[in-house]
């Protein structure tokens, strides 16, 4: 059902600290920060060879990367994204099989500007999932 490994999103305090860091010491290439309201974060994506890595900062007082970085002051692993070929299928299929899906259950567009739903941490060996419809 889900397809490759699309991003590792990590969480952190400062976005261009996060940014300073991908770019000056690990030599990576940078996307432009993206705020995205709806989700409650500024995003930029480390592109790497085979996939992305995703800085995500709090975008707003209520945004849930806040708590994040509340209990993890230094940042850390979020999220993985898997991606597949049709989000509402997938969601369909996860919810026969158990899985909670995150919100109303409905695809918000995510980063890429493609639906993305995701699924409690509590169903995936304490991992929170996004997936992506591609």
């Amino acid at each position: 059902m889900i397809g490759r490994l699309n991003h590792v999103a990590i969480a952190v305090p400062n976005l261009k600290a996060g940014i300073e860091i991908y770019a000056n010491v690990l030599g990576a290439n940078i996307t432009e920060p993206l705020a995205l309201p709806e989700h409650g974060v500024t995003v930029v994506f480390v592109e790497l060879p085979n996939t992305k890595i995703e800085l995500l900062e709090a975008l707003g007082e209520d945004s849930p990367i806040s708590a994040f970085i509340e209990r993890n002051p230094s940042g850390g692993v979020h999220h993985i994204c898997y991606e597949v070929d049709d989000i509402l299928v997938a969601r369909d299929q996860m919810i026969a099989k158990g899985a909670r899906v995150l919100g109303n259950g409905e695809p918000k567009n995510g980063a890429h500007n493609k639906p993305v739903l995701f699924l409690h941490p509590k169903d995936f060996c304490g991992t929170l999932v996004e997936l992506e419809q591609v």
